[in-house]
């Protein structure tokens, strides 16, 4: 197992600390805020000294780290500060196991999430969906579409 391990965490650019949650090869618990009443599960977490460091693996040839990324990855560190009641000062972003990207969980992240949650709330509540893309893979599997007058067909 251990080799196992050390193999996962040299193939996603793991460098350093220890695995201690992973949600790729056996689905895992989700965690849940009951501060924002959000759900999510990383890909891994690691442990470095006394973090833990939501990892999230990517695909596809990005140059910088994607908006909706860095927003996943914030809800992720949101939800281990909650779950762990430990601070959490960052995750971390693979893209194509190739390039990572350290996402800091600073008070501006820290502040566009929790803004970014309550506009979603308040277009489920009211009905009113404004969809911010036009790409059809991505409408496709987008968490609102079942609330959204704008579907792509």
């Amino acid at each position: 197992m251990k080799e196992n391990v050390e193999k996962i965490k040299t193939k996603n650019l793991i460098q350093e600390g220890r695995i201690t949650y992973s949600d790729l090869s056996i689905p895992a618990n989700p965690f849940f805020s009951k501060k924002y009443k959000i759900t999510g599960k990383p890909d891994y977490i690691v442990k470095q000294n006394k973090y833990f460091i939501p990892v999230e693996l990517k695909t596809g040839n990005h140059n910088e780290p994607q908006k909706n990324h860095i927003f996943q990855i914030a809800a992720y560190c949101q939800l281990l500060e909650e779950n762990y009641r430990r601070f959490v000062p960052y995750g971390i972003l693979v893209y194509n196991n190739k390039v990572q990207y350290k996402i800091p969980f600073d008070p501006l992240i820290r502040f566009e999430l929790e803004s970014t949650i309550k506009k979603m709330k308040y277009s489920i509540k009211t009905g009113k969906i404004i969809m911010n893309h036009s790409d059809f893979r991505r409408c496709k599997a987008c968490s609102m579409r079942a609330y959204c007058n704008n579907k792509i067909l």
